[in-house]
């Protein structure tokens, strides 16, 4: 196993290309599935990866970082906005992280738990303070700390915005945090998940999600920028380099 070791997660090529860009003696790690990219950013030693889509995908790449000695995660990208004073464009630190597609209420699990599992998983502390520090750096970007809702399905209702704020008190909604937060959580690895608004989960979602997302993608990079300067004790980095 290598030594310590920050991981950052996206689960798109455009949540991670504005990062990969600036990867600095790089070396790509390839398993099935997957292709971690070892290098550093801003001089710290990083492992970076775009981890796919959905919650299957997610936690298979947080494994294969784990074994990489991945010691904290970030996981970073695009989410469509469920608290109601959210806007497109703002940023959600995770709190907490929850499984809204899991439904065992059948057999008298609450809504969202996994029989046998915690009913959330908790990011770190220390983690979140940096993240929501970050964020509120980024000019005209409100930063907020809240719960991410994950679920194998793009959310493009307002019905279903309704019930993931009612049911679960959700800030966002994406399709992977929760599956990293699990992973990490069994593993005892610190997380945190990022979010970046791109649609407020209506039924304009998809054209939202494309329109904004190469915006909220460079938000993420000033975000996890601006972590990493704080993380290794460094002055963030000034002027638009930085974003």
């Amino acid at each position: 196993m290598l030594g310590a070791m920050l991981a950052i997660i996206g689960a798109m090529d455009e949540e991670i290309e504005v990062l990969l860009a600036d990867l600095q003696a790089r070396e790509d790690l390839t398993f099935p599935g997957v292709t971690l990219h070892r290098g550093a950013l801003d001089g710290v030693p990083v492992l970076l990866t775009r981890g796919g889509i959905g919650k299957v995908n997610a936690a298979m790449t947080t494994t294969y970082l784990l074994t990489q000695g991945a010691t904290r995660i970030i996981f970073t990208g695009v989410a469509g906005g469920v608290h109601p004073d959210l806007k497109v464009g703002d940023i959600v630190v995770s709190t907490d992280c929850v499984q809204h597609d899991v439904d065992v209420t059948a057999l008298n699990y609450p809504i969202g738990t996994v029989p046998g599992e915690t009913p959330s998983w908790a990011a770190d502390p220390i983690l979140r303070a940096v993240a929501l520090e970050a964020a509120g750096e980024v000019p005209g970007v409100r930063a907020l700390e809240g719960r991410v809702a994950s679920g194998d399905q793009f959310i493009a209702s307002r019905d279903e915005v309704g019930r993931l704020w009612t049911a679960f008190g959700a800030a966002c909604a994406e399709m992977e945090g929760a599956a990293v937060a699990q992973v990490c959580a069994k593993a005892g690895v610190p997380f945190v998940v990022i979010r970046s608004v791109s649609d407020t989960a209506d039924q304009d979602a998809q054209v939202d999600y494309h329109e904004f997302m190469p915006q909220v993608a460079r938000h993420a990079k000033q975000v996890v920028r601006g972590m990493l300067a704080r993380l290794s004790g460094q002055a963030p980095a000034a002027g638009p380099s930085a974003g």
